[in-house]
């Protein structure tokens, strides 16, 4: 095993005291490397050369000096002298001539150099200290030398004390360690060795009553105490546990015996489970089915919540509001159904007051299509909350069916007026015309009898006749005969109203006979009424798709030719610096009707003028201009006779659009053309 990973394994005590005694050898050794280098420093730098210079200051002094050059043994005299002194290791004395006279030696053996000009290059490889004195000679003018060498090296007194230092400061720091060792095993070890001890306790006999003993306030302490509160929970959780493994028995017992109960229950509870199963499915059936009963209905249906949020959305609603389901659920129904927000003060009295509210008629324009729609607020009440539904009704229809049946109650009691009134006045009728006839045959000279019976009385009748061209009297009978041809033909035309007679249908060609019905009104002209087809563009757009339609061509062309003369005046009465006059003349395939229309760009009709169109007798002309028939004749011819649909649209300064619709029957599906009963 690794030294590294021993010392992590070694328990928290020792590794503490492993610590503290490498931190204290590593004090000692550093305190005795120290203490030798600075002893050797202060050798080296100062004791050796200071000795040197004391001793050659001694030898300087003439009295000690001036022997030692006269001979050798005089020399060594005076290196016995220089014996004493301990840091001197070796001395030599050199004559004038720097000749070897005597030399010292201390300790290890030095080999000298022989001759004094030599102890320059003998320096170089000694690591010692040297001095060279001069030593003057008073019986002769020359000099000699003295070479000292002295050594760094401590005595052995020193280093004994050193030795002796050490081992007292090792032997302290031994019995510091015991010390510290004794403190850290009571302070730290033990109180460890405990807790471990009290836990391993606690682990073998799961007994959570046990405690720490009170320890010192530190971080031992500390454990010691938060080991004590998390027994004390434990026990705590403990104690809970065993009440709840009691309450956990009886409730099992308990619950044992509501087990059986629970089987039939839950016998029973299949069976209802079954039978919900079914009843959801039928009732998912049902919903569906209402949904859609609700989506195949022609009204659109809207249902609202108390706040007025949308609920329920048919197929209707989306298609007349333009906002599909998913989009107006949960949503505003002034901003799923921009329309109804003018009707929100009504939706939310619905709400409140339960009560009913109806809008008869409102009027909203789509594709620049104007429709008509009758618009029913009923309350919503109930378990699923209160609220309000709408309905709204495409009404356009019928509104054109009742302004058509009160067009066709009118022109039936006008027919029945008429049929009388046709009856007095063509019997006064034909006698004025007739003597207007005979009065212009008793005038004329081309009648035997008439010039004889002149003669008979004395009277010329040329000059009868003179007299009454002169008096214009000619003139007033032709007047008489218009007038009443023109009553005779009022009166034919009230009696068409009454009369029922067979008519045989006939393939007709719609474009020829229209064609031929504009060629008729541009040779009739009448400037005097301000009918004129000389100036208008005819434009005609024919469905190619259309085929030849069942009707009566004279009838037909009669009813055109009504349409395009009402048109030509209306042009002529704009006022002046209009866009050209045109007449647009279209017709279309829209089954089961083949549809006509004549369109023109006049002076149009305000709405109380245009109800009133084909009643008999309406007219907004001039007296004298018109009679009023002309309309209500072309619609009992469509309306009756071809049992069809005639209307108008218009507005004022904008033109009129009549559209005629003609039953189809079979003929542009391949049928042989039926015979219709008029």
């Amino acid at each position: 095993m690794p030294l590294r990973q021993r010392l992590e394994n070694l328990p928290v005590g020792q590794k503490l005291l492993a610590a503290l005694l490498v931190l204290l050898a590593t004090v000692l050794l550093v305190a005795n490397l120290t203490f030798i280098s600075a002893a050797y420093w202060i050798s080296q730098e100062s004791m050796a050369p200071q000795a040197l210079q004391t001793i050659g200051r001694l030898l300087n002094n003439p009295s000690l000096t001036q022997q030692a050059l006269q001979s050798p043994s005089k020399a060594q005299a005076l290196l016995e002298e220089l014996h004493s002194y301990a840091p001197l290791r070796a001395a030599a004395v050199y004559d004038a001539k720097g000749e070897l006279l005597a030399q010292l030696q201390h300790g290890d053996r030095l080999k000298l150099p022989n001759h004094f000009e030599r102890i320059d290059n003998w320096r170089e490889n000694e690591y010692r200290s040297t001095q060279v004195v001069v030593l003057h000679d008073p019986h002769d003018s020359g000099t000699g030398h003295l070479l000292l060498v002295a050594s760094s090296e401590l005595p052995g007194a020193f280093y004994t004390g050193t030795l002796t230092a050490s081992l007292g400061i090792l032997v302290f720091s031994v019995l510091l360690w015991l010390v510290v060792a004794r403190q850290i095993k009571r302070l730290i070890t033990q109180p460890i060795y405990q807790l471990e001890e009290l836990s391993r306790q606690v682990t073998r006999e799961e007994n959570y009553s046990l405690r720490a003993g009170p320890g010192n306030h530190d971080e031992i302490g500390s454990l010691a105490e938060a080991f004590n509160t998390m027994l004390s929970r434990i026990e705590a959780r403990e104690q809970q546990l065993k009440r709840a493994r009691d309450d956990s028995d009886a409730a099992y017992a308990q619950a044992q015996g509501l087990a059986e109960e629970t089987r039939h229950t839950n016998r029973k509870l299949e069976l209802e489970v079954q039978v919900r199963s079914k009843i959801e499915k039928k009732l998912t059936g049902f919903q569906n089915y209402l949904n859609s009963i609700i989506d195949s209905m022609p009204s659109a249906l809207i249902a609202l919540d108390e706040q007025l949020y949308v609920t329920q959305w048919n197929q209707e609603a989306s298609a007349l509001s333009g906002t599909p389901l998913d989009e107006a659920l949960n949503q505003p129904i002034f901003l799923a159904f921009a329309p109804l927000k003018p009707f929100l003060p009504q939706l939310k009295s619905t709400v409140e007051q339960h009560t009913v509210a109806k809008i008869e008629r409102v009027t909203w324009v789509k594709d620049d299509t104007a429709s008509h729609y009758a618009l029913t607020f009923y309350p919503l009440m109930g378990g699923a909350g209160r609220g309000v539904v709408i309905r709204i009704d495409d009404i356009t229809q019928r509104l054109s069916l009742e302004e058509m049946m009160v067009q066709s109650e009118k022109m039936l009691s006008v027919g029945g007026l008429a049929a009388g009134m046709a009856h007095e006045i063509n019997n006064p009728l034909g006698a004025i015309l007739h003597n207007v006839q005979n009065i212009r045959r008793r005038l004329s000279a081309d009648l035997p009898k008439n010039v004889d019976y002149a003669a008979e009385v004395g009277i010329d009748l040329q000059t009868v006749n003179r007299y009454l061209s002169g008096r214009e009297i000619p003139q007033l009978l032709e007047g008489i005969q218009h007038a009443g041809g023109r009553a005779a033909k009022i009166v034919t035309h009230m009696l068409s109203f009454s009369r029922r007679s067979k008519r045989e249908m006939a393939p007709c060609d719609l474009p020829a006979l229209i064609d031929q019905a504009v060629e008729i009104a541009g040779n009739d002209f009448d400037l005097a009424i301000g009918f004129d087809f000389k100036g208008q563009a005819i434009v005609r757009q024919f469905d190619p798709a259309l085929g030849p339609v069942p009707g009566t061509a004279n009838e037909l062309e009669q009813v055109l030719l009504n349409l395009l003369k009402n048109a030509a005046q209306a042009i002529h009465q704009r006022p002046e610096g209009s866009e050209p006059g045109r007449i647009t003349l279209r017709t279309r395939l829209n089954p089961p009707w083949a549809e006509i229309q004549v369109e023109d760009n006049g002076i149009g009709m305000s709405e109380n003028v245009r109800k009133r169109t084909f009643e008999p007798f309406f007219t907004t002309k001039e007296i004298g201009q018109g009679t009023g028939l002309g309309l209500s004749v072309s619609y009992f011819i469509i309306t009756n006779n071809h049992k069809g649909q005639m209307e108008v649209q218009s507005a004022v300064g904008q033109g009129t659009c009549f559209t005629l619709r003609l039953p189809l029957v079979g003929a542009v599906a391949g049928y042989p053309v039926t015979h219709l009963e008029t």
